[in-house]
Protein backbone atom coordinates (compact mmCIF):
# COMPACT_ATOMS: atom_id res chain seq x y z
CA UNK A 1 0.00 0.00 0.00
CA UNK A 2 1.21 3.17 -1.14
CA UNK A 3 1.91 6.09 1.77
CA UNK A 4 0.37 9.42 1.37
CA UNK A 5 1.87 12.37 -0.20
CA UNK A 6 3.08 15.11 2.56
CA UNK A 7 0.95 17.33 0.32
CA UNK A 8 -2.12 16.02 2.12
CA UNK A 9 -1.16 17.46 5.63
CA UNK A 10 -3.22 14.94 8.05
CA UNK A 11 -5.09 16.74 10.22
CA UNK A 12 -3.94 14.06 13.08
CA UNK A 13 -7.81 13.29 13.76
CA UNK A 14 -7.50 11.36 10.86
CA UNK A 15 -11.35 11.66 9.82
CA UNK A 16 -12.30 8.63 7.60
CA UNK A 17 -14.65 8.95 4.76
CA UNK A 18 -17.66 6.46 3.94
CA UNK A 19 -19.04 6.67 0.25
CA UNK A 20 -22.79 5.49 0.01
CA UNK A 21 -22.22 4.93 -3.50
CA UNK A 22 -25.38 3.28 -4.73
CA UNK A 23 -27.21 7.43 -3.83
CA UNK A 24 -24.39 9.10 -6.69
CA UNK A 25 -24.70 6.15 -9.11
CA UNK A 26 -28.80 6.68 -9.13
CA UNK A 27 -28.03 10.60 -8.66
CA UNK A 28 -26.01 10.53 -12.28
CA UNK A 29 -28.42 7.84 -13.89
CA UNK A 30 -31.38 10.58 -13.60
CA UNK A 31 -29.16 13.75 -13.76
CA UNK A 32 -26.79 12.94 -16.90
CA UNK A 33 -27.93 12.96 -20.29
CA UNK A 34 -29.53 9.62 -21.53
CA UNK A 35 -28.01 9.83 -25.22
CA UNK A 36 -24.38 9.31 -23.97
CA UNK A 37 -23.38 6.75 -25.16
CA UNK A 38 -20.53 4.38 -26.14
CA UNK A 39 -19.24 3.33 -29.45
CA UNK A 40 -21.62 -0.07 -29.28
CA UNK A 41 -24.82 2.37 -28.04
CA UNK A 42 -24.83 1.45 -24.62
CA UNK A 43 -25.60 4.24 -21.85
CA UNK A 44 -22.74 5.56 -20.27
CA UNK A 45 -24.32 8.37 -18.40
CA UNK A 46 -24.49 6.93 -14.86
CA UNK A 47 -20.93 5.73 -14.70
CA UNK A 48 -19.56 9.33 -16.32
CA UNK A 49 -21.37 10.83 -13.80
CA UNK A 50 -20.03 8.82 -11.03
CA UNK A 51 -16.34 8.73 -12.17
CA UNK A 52 -16.70 12.06 -12.26
CA UNK A 53 -18.44 12.58 -8.54
CA UNK A 54 -15.31 10.40 -6.96
CA UNK A 55 -12.60 12.26 -8.78
CA UNK A 56 -14.21 15.53 -7.37
CA UNK A 57 -14.54 14.07 -3.86
CA UNK A 58 -10.52 12.56 -4.38
CA UNK A 59 -9.41 15.96 -5.48
CA UNK A 60 -11.11 18.41 -3.58
CA UNK A 61 -11.04 15.90 0.05
CA UNK A 62 -7.55 14.17 -0.62
CA UNK A 63 -8.98 11.62 2.09
CA UNK A 64 -6.45 9.60 4.51
CA UNK A 65 -9.24 7.11 5.10
CA UNK A 66 -11.52 6.18 2.56
CA UNK A 67 -14.24 3.07 1.43
CA UNK A 68 -16.97 3.08 -1.16
CA UNK A 69 -19.66 1.05 -0.32
CA UNK A 70 -22.24 -0.66 -2.71
CA UNK A 71 -25.11 -2.61 -2.38
CA UNK A 72 -24.73 -6.28 -4.08
CA UNK A 73 -28.69 -6.43 -4.83
CA UNK A 74 -31.54 -3.67 -4.37
CA UNK A 75 -33.90 -6.67 -3.21
CA UNK A 76 -32.37 -8.88 -1.16
CA UNK A 77 -30.32 -8.92 2.25
CA UNK A 78 -30.62 -10.43 6.03
CA UNK A 79 -33.86 -7.61 6.12
CA UNK A 80 -35.67 -10.24 3.69
CA UNK A 81 -34.98 -12.63 5.74
CA UNK A 82 -37.06 -10.99 8.37
CA UNK A 83 -39.53 -9.11 6.10
CA UNK A 84 -39.66 -10.59 2.23
CA UNK A 85 -41.65 -7.31 1.54
CA UNK A 86 -38.77 -5.33 2.60
CA UNK A 87 -37.96 -3.05 -0.36
CA UNK A 88 -40.79 -4.78 -2.32
CA UNK A 89 -42.18 -1.78 -3.56
CA UNK A 90 -39.30 -0.94 -5.77
CA UNK A 91 -38.55 -1.72 -9.21
CA UNK A 92 -35.40 -3.72 -10.32
CA UNK A 93 -32.52 -1.40 -11.61
CA UNK A 94 -32.96 -1.70 -15.67
CA UNK A 95 -30.15 -3.44 -17.45
CA UNK A 96 -28.45 -0.53 -18.63
CA UNK A 97 -27.65 0.64 -15.14
CA UNK A 98 -26.78 -3.07 -13.38
CA UNK A 99 -24.26 -2.89 -16.52
CA UNK A 100 -23.22 0.58 -15.69
CA UNK A 101 -22.98 -0.01 -12.10
CA UNK A 102 -20.31 -2.95 -12.44
CA UNK A 103 -17.98 -0.24 -14.34
CA UNK A 104 -18.76 2.15 -11.20
CA UNK A 105 -17.44 -0.71 -9.49
CA UNK A 106 -14.31 -1.47 -11.50
CA UNK A 107 -13.46 2.24 -11.55
CA UNK A 108 -13.22 2.48 -7.89
CA UNK A 109 -11.14 -0.45 -7.86
CA UNK A 110 -8.73 1.16 -10.58
CA UNK A 111 -9.06 4.41 -8.56
CA UNK A 112 -7.07 2.55 -5.64
CA UNK A 113 -10.13 3.00 -3.25
CA UNK A 114 -11.60 0.00 -1.05
CA UNK A 115 -14.80 -1.23 -2.84
CA UNK A 116 -17.18 -3.31 -1.07
CA UNK A 117 -20.17 -4.84 -1.09
CA UNK A 118 -22.14 -7.43 0.23
CA UNK A 119 -24.75 -10.49 -0.62
CA UNK A 120 -26.20 -10.30 2.78
CA UNK A 121 -25.56 -6.74 4.27
CA UNK A 122 -26.83 -3.66 2.60
CA UNK A 123 -24.55 -0.45 2.15
CA UNK A 124 -25.60 1.45 5.21
CA UNK A 125 -24.75 -1.84 7.13
CA UNK A 126 -20.85 -1.71 5.48
CA UNK A 127 -20.84 2.20 6.31
CA UNK A 128 -21.94 1.04 10.19
CA UNK A 129 -19.74 -1.80 10.66
CA UNK A 130 -16.76 0.70 9.45
CA UNK A 131 -18.00 3.68 11.65
CA UNK A 132 -17.57 1.31 14.50
CA UNK A 133 -14.23 0.15 12.99
CA UNK A 134 -12.95 3.62 13.30
CA UNK A 135 -14.39 4.31 16.36
CA UNK A 136 -12.29 1.78 18.09
CA UNK A 137 -9.43 3.33 16.72
CA UNK A 138 -9.97 6.92 17.91
CA UNK A 139 -11.12 7.88 14.07
CA UNK A 140 -14.17 9.86 13.39
CA UNK A 141 -16.34 9.41 10.28
CA UNK A 142 -18.21 11.50 7.53
CA UNK A 143 -20.80 9.69 5.78
CA UNK A 144 -21.33 10.57 2.40
CA UNK A 145 -24.87 10.34 1.65
CA UNK A 146 -28.27 11.67 0.49
CA UNK A 147 -30.03 8.88 3.04
CA UNK A 148 -30.88 10.33 6.16
CA UNK A 149 -31.20 6.39 7.31
CA UNK A 150 -27.44 6.57 7.75
CA UNK A 151 -27.85 9.81 10.46
CA UNK A 152 -28.72 7.38 13.22
CA UNK A 153 -24.81 6.44 12.84
CA UNK A 154 -23.54 10.00 14.14
CA UNK A 155 -21.91 10.83 17.18
CA UNK A 156 -20.57 14.50 18.02
CA UNK A 157 -17.58 13.86 16.01
CA UNK A 158 -19.21 12.64 13.23
CA UNK A 159 -19.95 14.21 10.00
CA UNK A 160 -23.12 13.72 7.42
CA UNK A 161 -22.48 15.19 4.17
CA UNK A 162 -24.81 15.57 1.31
CA UNK A 163 -21.27 15.87 -1.33
CA UNK A 164 -23.00 18.14 -4.13
CA UNK A 165 -25.90 18.55 -2.36
CA UNK A 166 -27.15 19.92 0.69
CA UNK A 167 -23.96 19.95 2.58
CA UNK A 168 -23.11 18.68 5.43
CA UNK A 169 -24.33 17.99 9.00
CA UNK A 170 -23.42 17.66 12.54
CA UNK A 171 -24.37 15.74 15.29
CA UNK A 172 -26.03 18.46 16.98
CA UNK A 173 -27.73 19.67 13.53
CA UNK A 174 -30.00 16.39 13.22
CA UNK A 175 -32.57 17.43 15.06
CA UNK A 176 -33.40 20.13 13.18
CA UNK A 177 -33.15 19.20 9.83
CA UNK A 178 -34.91 15.68 10.47
CA UNK A 179 -37.03 15.95 14.22
CA UNK A 180 -35.04 13.78 16.13
CA UNK A 181 -31.36 12.77 17.48
CA UNK A 182 -29.30 10.38 15.27
CA UNK A 183 -29.76 7.70 18.03
CA UNK A 184 -33.50 8.25 17.42
CA UNK A 185 -33.83 7.99 13.65
CA UNK A 186 -34.53 3.72 13.64
CA UNK A 187 -37.27 4.13 16.25
CA UNK A 188 -38.63 7.05 14.32
CA UNK A 189 -38.86 5.10 11.17
CA UNK A 190 -40.29 2.42 13.20
CA UNK A 191 -43.14 4.31 14.29
CA UNK A 192 -44.07 6.19 11.43
CA UNK A 193 -42.67 3.59 8.54
CA UNK A 194 -40.75 4.00 5.48
CA UNK A 195 -42.50 4.03 2.65
CA UNK A 196 -39.29 4.27 0.60
CA UNK A 197 -38.16 0.66 2.54
CA UNK A 198 -41.84 -0.72 2.36
CA UNK A 199 -41.76 -0.44 6.35
CA UNK A 200 -45.44 -0.31 7.25
CA UNK A 201 -44.52 1.12 11.21
CA UNK A 202 -47.73 1.73 13.78
CA UNK A 203 -51.07 2.49 11.48
CA UNK A 204 -52.32 6.04 12.49
CA UNK A 205 -48.97 6.83 13.93
CA UNK A 206 -47.12 9.85 11.72
CA UNK A 207 -44.36 11.60 11.24
CA UNK A 208 -45.17 14.19 13.65
CA UNK A 209 -46.66 11.97 16.47
CA UNK A 210 -43.12 9.96 16.02
CA UNK A 211 -41.53 12.95 16.70
CA UNK A 212 -43.48 13.73 19.85
CA UNK A 213 -43.53 10.53 21.31
CA UNK A 214 -39.62 10.43 20.95
CA UNK A 215 -39.30 13.65 22.38
CA UNK A 216 -41.13 12.91 25.42
CA UNK A 217 -39.95 9.46 26.07
CA UNK A 218 -36.71 8.81 24.37
CA UNK A 219 -36.95 6.07 22.58
CA UNK A 220 -38.63 2.89 21.52
CA UNK A 221 -38.83 0.79 24.14
CA UNK A 222 -39.59 3.49 26.73
CA UNK A 223 -42.42 4.41 24.98
CA UNK A 224 -43.68 0.53 25.59
CA UNK A 225 -43.02 0.62 28.87
CA UNK A 226 -45.10 3.56 29.43
CA UNK A 227 -48.72 3.00 27.50
CA UNK A 228 -50.33 4.38 30.62
CA UNK A 229 -49.06 7.63 30.05
CA UNK A 230 -49.09 7.78 26.08
CA UNK A 231 -52.42 9.98 26.67
CA UNK A 232 -49.77 12.95 28.44
CA UNK A 233 -48.14 13.66 25.07
CA UNK A 234 -50.19 16.56 23.41
CA UNK A 235 -50.56 15.25 19.95
CA UNK A 236 -53.96 14.87 17.96
CA UNK A 237 -55.76 11.19 19.33
CA UNK A 238 -53.45 10.95 22.35
CA UNK A 239 -56.79 9.22 24.12
CA UNK A 240 -56.30 6.66 22.09
CA UNK A 241 -52.81 6.39 20.89
CA UNK A 242 -51.76 3.26 23.26
CA UNK A 243 -54.49 1.34 22.02
CA UNK A 244 -53.03 1.28 18.94
CA UNK A 245 -49.34 1.59 20.01
CA UNK A 246 -50.12 -2.19 21.90
CA UNK A 247 -52.54 -3.47 18.91
CA UNK A 248 -49.17 -2.77 16.65
CA UNK A 249 -46.80 -4.14 19.19
CA UNK A 250 -45.51 -6.60 16.96
CA UNK A 251 -45.36 -4.50 14.02
CA UNK A 252 -43.41 -1.90 16.07
CA UNK A 253 -40.77 -4.34 17.27
CA UNK A 254 -40.47 -5.93 13.41
CA UNK A 255 -40.07 -2.81 12.02
CA UNK A 256 -37.04 -1.82 14.25
CA UNK A 257 -35.47 -5.09 13.55
CA UNK A 258 -35.29 -3.23 9.68
CA UNK A 259 -34.84 0.02 10.37
CA UNK A 260 -31.23 -0.24 12.57
CA UNK A 261 -27.82 -0.66 10.53
CA UNK A 262 -25.91 -4.04 11.32
CA UNK A 263 -22.32 -2.45 12.17
CA UNK A 264 -21.14 -6.29 12.84
CA UNK A 265 -20.45 -7.19 8.86
CA UNK A 266 -17.53 -9.42 7.95
CA UNK A 267 -14.66 -6.84 6.10
CA UNK A 268 -11.40 -7.82 5.67
CA UNK A 269 -8.32 -5.84 6.77
CA UNK A 270 -10.33 -2.63 7.08
CA UNK A 271 -7.73 -0.59 8.03
CA UNK A 272 -5.42 -1.49 5.78
CA UNK A 273 -8.29 -1.35 3.12
CA UNK A 274 -9.09 2.44 3.60
CA UNK A 275 -6.13 4.02 3.26
CA UNK A 276 -6.30 5.05 -0.91
CA UNK A 277 -3.43 3.73 -3.35
CA UNK A 278 -2.07 6.03 -6.21
CA UNK A 279 -4.54 5.07 -9.29
CA UNK A 280 -4.04 2.15 -11.67
CA UNK A 281 -4.12 4.81 -14.58
CA UNK A 282 -3.48 2.08 -17.39
CA UNK A 283 -7.18 0.18 -15.70
CA UNK A 284 -8.87 3.44 -15.76
CA UNK A 285 -7.48 4.26 -19.39
CA UNK A 286 -8.74 0.73 -20.19
CA UNK A 287 -12.08 1.97 -18.83
CA UNK A 288 -12.40 5.13 -20.14
CA UNK A 289 -12.26 3.73 -23.87
CA UNK A 290 -14.52 0.99 -23.43
CA UNK A 291 -17.19 3.81 -22.48
CA UNK A 292 -15.97 6.09 -25.01
CA UNK A 293 -15.21 8.81 -21.83
CA UNK A 294 -12.61 11.51 -23.28
CA UNK A 295 -9.43 13.40 -21.66
CA UNK A 296 -11.07 15.20 -18.76
CA UNK A 297 -11.94 12.74 -16.49
CA UNK A 298 -7.97 11.05 -17.48
CA UNK A 299 -6.57 13.82 -16.03
CA UNK A 300 -8.61 14.39 -13.47
CA UNK A 301 -7.50 10.59 -12.71
CA UNK A 302 -3.39 11.64 -13.22
CA UNK A 303 -3.86 14.47 -10.85
CA UNK A 304 -5.56 12.13 -8.12
CA UNK A 305 -2.72 9.53 -8.78
CA UNK A 306 0.44 12.49 -8.36
CA UNK A 307 -1.47 13.22 -4.98
CA UNK A 308 -0.97 9.77 -4.12
CA UNK A 309 1.81 8.26 -5.57
CA UNK A 310 5.43 9.38 -4.05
Amino acid sequence: MLAIASKLAPTGDSMQYLIDASVYVFRAYYSMPEDMVDDAGNPINAFYGFARFIGDFMEQVTPEYVAVLFDESLSKSFRTEIYPEYKANRDPAPPELKRQFGQCRRYVRAMGLLEHASPRYEADDLIGTLVEHGRRQGRPSTIVSRDKDLTQLLTKDDVFWDFAGKGKLGYEQIPGSFGVWPEQIADFLALAGDAVDNIKGVPGVGKKTAESLLKHFGSLNDIYENLDRVHEVNVRGAKTLAAKLETHRDDAMLARQLTGIACDAPIDDAESAMQPSAPKLGEINALFDEAGIGMALRRQAERVSDIYRH
